[in-house]
């Protein structure tokens, strides 16, 4: 278990969710979140300005999908398939440049993807204000505050490099030919997400935006990912699902000054879950997975209407998402078999 990067990621979560408290627009605490979250994964380590420029060029696409998200958020929902889909696959593509790159673009694309879900929410209930622009500023504030950490940080150690700050994240950058199999896993990939948006968004699910998150959520990012990782993938979602759901509960009833109180809490609980996510993701995958799903989906719904039926919603909908993961496994397991079998 890995505390002092927990509680480094934590007092550091700490400031965008006092800023946004104290301004009262807590609708972007999740981009400020996620920008911050994704700089810190996406640093490569080494001299400042090296890290500087790798942090800001990630924080500048990230802005633009950022936009493009919470753009046509409100659109016909055939543009939000059609976008799920070319993000999710170039993502999926980009494992051509390296696996260090792939990375970073799959960070890219679930936050996408969330983006996605969160303006598709904002839409359902007019009584909630959004604006594209204040959730690209958001995003680019969390990221903009990870470099002022490590430019404080290069500061107290004598302006010397620093090595990659979460060093089980692969660094290679050497390019991969894209086989037959891994190109057809990125087709089927995209297509699964691209599903899931058609499903939740088409069909206006309610609280369905909870479909394609668990998708996301449980799909394995790369035909090489091992089974038993991926089964693990598949029991965080519905474990972080189902504790989500039941913590959105707990507003159920409650009105004025309690309801404020109670969602100002929620929001601490998934600071604190974020932290153990953080903490726990060499100790165990699926708990890793769970505790990042339920504070991401605390925080995307939280604004939203709670009673007992919407959270039956909420866990049918992952179930389904996970349904979906289960089958491009399976699919991913015969191209498996098909790549062993050319070799």
């Amino acid at each position: 278990m890995n505390w002092p990067r927990a509680v480094l990621f934590l007092d550091i979560a700490l400031v965008p969710l006092v800023v946004f408290w104290a301004i009262g627009h807590e609708e972007y605490l999740l981009s400020a979140l996620f920008g911050l979250l994704l700089a810190w994964l996406a640093d490569p380590g080494g001299s400042f300005g090296h890290r500087a420029s790798h942090v800001a060029l990630f924080a500048l696409i990230g802005a633009g999908l950022t936009a493009l998200g919470f753009g046509i958020g409100g659109d016909a929902w055939g543009w939000l398939v059609l976008a799920a889909f070319a993000v999710t696959l170039v993502a999926g593509l980009a494992v051509a440049f390296g696996v260090r790159r792939f990375v970073t673009a799959l960070l890219l694309n679930i936050w996408f993807i969330l983006a996605l879900s969160l303006a598709f929410g904002f839409h359902q209930h007019p009584r909630l204000t959004n604006y594209t622009w204040g959730q690209v500023l958001a995003w680019s504030g969390g990221a903009a505050l990870w470099i002022a950490i490590t430019f404080i940080g290069w500061l107290i150690r004598g302006r010397e490099d620093r090595p990659q700050p979460i060093a089980e994240l692969p660094g290679d950058t050497s390019p991969r030919k894209l086989t037959r199999p891994v190109i057809m896993f990125a087709v089927i990939r995209a297509v699964a997400i691209a599903g899931s948006v058609a499903l939740a968004f088409g069909l206006n699910l309610s609280h369905g935006y909870w479909l394609p998150i668990a998708t996301m959520v449980a799909l394995k990012p790369s035909l090489e990912q091992s089974t038993l990782v991926a089964a693990q993938r598949l029991a965080g979602a519905l474990i972080g699902a189902v504790a989500a759901a039941l913590l959105l509960l707990i507003p159920t009833s409650e009105h004025g000054l309690r309801l404020f109180a109670v969602e100002r809490g929620l929001e601490v609980v998934a600071l604190v879950l974020l932290m153990h996510g953080v903490g726990i993701r060499l100790l165990n995958y699926a708990l890793y997975c769970a505790a990042i799903a339920a504070g991401v989906l605390v925080l995307i719904d939280l604004p939203q209407p709670s009673d007992y039926a919407a959270e039956g919603y909420r866990v049918l909908w992952t179930f389904c998402g996970v349904g979906i993961g289960v089958l491009v496994m399976l699919l991913a397991g015969l191209l498996g078999k098909r790549t062993a079998r050319h070799h």
